[in-house]
């Protein structure tokens, strides 16, 4: 059993160096496709998106407290305010939300 989880945790160790260590190693000069330089550009929101969604839906008792919360702070990000003033809107929103 030991054996094994040290084999997985080799596997991990290389896969996760590997995906971090291979872009800088081949990609030497700077990228000019248009469609590849936009995908990276916005790689971090998606990525952020994908790990805050469901923490939204799921911080409050019921789901449409974090529903409306969202609504709002994309509202509020729409109308270009930074990023405190939307996470307290959202906050504020959901508390709201769960009194109510």
């Amino acid at each position: 059993m030991k054996h094994s989880l040290l084999i997985y945790l080799f596997i991990m160790v290389l896969v996760t160096n590997l995906i971090r260590v291979l872009p800088m190693t081949l990609i030497r000069r700077r990228i000019t496709h248009p469609f590849l330089r936009s995908f990276l550009y916005y790689v971090p929101y998606v990525t952020l998106a994908v790990m805050t969604f469901p923490a939204i839906m799921q911080a409050t008792s019921s789901p449409w407290g974090g529903f409306i919360a969202l609504l709002f702070g994309i509202v509020a990000a729409w109308f270009g305010w930074g990023l405190f003033p939307v996470a307290a809107v959202c906050c504020i929103v959901a508390f709201v939300c769960e009194i109510l």
